[in-house]
């Protein structure tokens, strides 16, 4: 026979923990003995186990009760379901625990694998991390989205870097970040983007110059996030408009714009 204490080691559980189950009524309260000490059998630890591990599964304590009391058919479609219960937690936690370990992951915290493998071409082409960031902080809205057309974009972007000229235009638009606004090179830089923009659209066509199908408010979200990133690009998009284009995220000839629909 056994004390309360034993009783409690045995089954894992403080003494505390086991009177607390005999005041709710789920474990027998046995009578004392001659010396005035309650003595547990066997059969009491068993059901002092079993009532601690349903409730360690979160079983509440009403519930427990019934269940010590069901048969077993009832008892056992009932340990079903608690597994079903506890196999759909654990699912849970182990995503939050992939969520947690892709916060110390950057950019694939919120982008596509893809996107985050051009994000890291970008940077082993030499292209200023700053204009990496920029392009970065264009994709995470665009990907959220827009999330079918990724694989798209991506496509016309990685074909567009095959241009030797457009490279050379990402990576002095890095070193722009560091000019004046009345630095003269900026305005040699809009002189031969805009010439370069009007050859790739007499060449490739309206459409491989700027996505027209995206909606306006995200563009002007995605040219607000550039130009927060990058100030000098604010003053780049002035000089490329009296050079005849406009936006940033859609660059368009300004005739196209000011024509009808």
């Amino acid at each position: 026979m056994l004390t309360i204490g034993e009783l409690a080691s045995y089954a894992g559980v403080t003494v505390r923990a086991v009177r607390h189950y005999h005041a709710k009524g789920l474990l027998p309260e046995p009578d004392r003995d001659h010396s005035g000490y309650r003595r547990y059998d066997a059969a009491a630890v068993v059901e002092l186990i079993r009532i601690r591990t349903l409730a360690e599964a979160g079983v509440p304590l009403a519930r427990v009760r019934e269940l010590l009391r069901a048969d077993e058919a009832e008892f056992a479609a009932a340990v079903a379901d608690i597994d079903r219960r506890l196999r759909a937690e654990i699912r849970a936690r182990q995503e939050t625990r992939r969520r947690i370990a892709r916060l110390t992951a950057g950019d694939s915290l919120a982008l596509p694998a893809e996107v985050v493998a051009f994000l890291d071409r970008l940077r082993e082409l030499g292209v200023d991390e700053r204009i990496v960031a920029v392009e970065r902080e264009g994709w995470i809205p665009l990907a959220a989205h827009s999330p079918d057309r990724v694989p798209e974009w991506l496509a016309r972007k990685r074909a567009q870097l095959a241009d030797a000229q457009l490279l050379d235009f990402y990576r002095t638009l890095g070193r722009a970040l560091d000019w004046a606004p009345d630095d003269p090179r900026l305005t040699a830089l809009a002189d031969d983007l805009a010439a370069y923009l009007a050859r790739l659209t007499a060449e490739r066509g309206r459409d491989y110059v700027a996505d027209v199908d995206l909606a306006p408010p995200l563009a002007e979200l995605m040219d607000t996030l550039a130009f927060e990133a990058a100030p000098p690009a604010r003053r780049l998009i002035e000089l490329l408009r009296k050079r005849g284009w406009t936006g940033w995220t859609r660059l368009e000839p300004l005739e196209t714009r000011r024509s009808p629909g």
